[in-house]
Formats: C-alpha cells, sequence, structure tokens
C-alpha cells in the first residue's frame, strides 16, 4: 500500500524558513521523480517542485525558484523540501508525490501558515 506522510510545516512569519519532510512506503522510491505539491486555500492542489530519483535534475515552479530546495535520500526513502523567504502567499497544505501522478493515493498533507 502506498503512502506518503508529511511533516515539518507550522505557522512561520514573513521572511521565515521551514523544512518540509515525506517519508514515503510502498513504492520504488529510488526508481521515482518525486515532487512536492501544495493546495493553497480555496484553490486547486499544483505542482512545485520536482526531483529525478538520483537527484541529478530539479525543477522548481517560478513563484519559489531561488527560495525553496528540494532534496531526496533514497536510502530513506524520503524527500525534503527546504522552504526560505517565506511570503504569505506560500501559505498552504504541502504535499509530495510522484511525477506523474501513478495512483490517486494521497499524504493527509502539512498546513504551512506565513502570517504575521
Amino acid at each position: 500500500q502506498v503512502q506518503f506522510v508529511e511533516s515539518g510545516g507550522g505557522v512561520v512569519q514573513p521572511g521565515g524558513s521551514l523544512r518540509l519532510s515525506c517519508a514515503t512506503s510502498g513504492i520504488n522510491f529510488s526508481v521515482i521523480t518525486m515532487g512536492w505539491y501544495r493546495q493553497p486555500p480555496g484553490k486547486q492542489r499544483e505542482l512545485l517542485v520536482w526531483i529525478s530519483r538520483s537527484g541529478g535534475n530539479t525543477w522548481y515552479d517560478t513563484s519559489v525558484k531561488g527560495r525553496f530546495t528540494i532534496s531526496r535520500d533514497n536510502a530513506k526513502n524520503t524527500v525534503f523540501l527546504q522552504m526560505s523567504s517565506l511570503e504569505p502567499g506560500d501559505t498552504a497544505v504541502y504535499y509530495c508525490n510522484s511525477v506523474p501522478l501513478r495512483s490517486n493515493s494521497w499524504g493527509q498533507g502539512t498546513q504551512v501558515t506565513v502570517s504575521s
């Protein structure tokens, strides 16, 4: 059974930082491109960043390029998202999943709220 367990979210002031983690199971993690998605309040879930199976290639949406960094640990089946210079527009529930999506399985996500 595929499982994604996101953690690390919280409430932070503008300009602050957070590091999200996503532990996975039930997938062949080391051969899958992984991504972080987010769903802002009242909006659709969107792909934000992804990292190739080896970690050698990454892609960032323009809204977070230069502020967010994705990484992965294939030995621990875990993907990370380091977020810096956070803005109120980054407020959302953050999820990890494969890229492209391979199933309709999602974790519970982790809430990130950027507010003064």
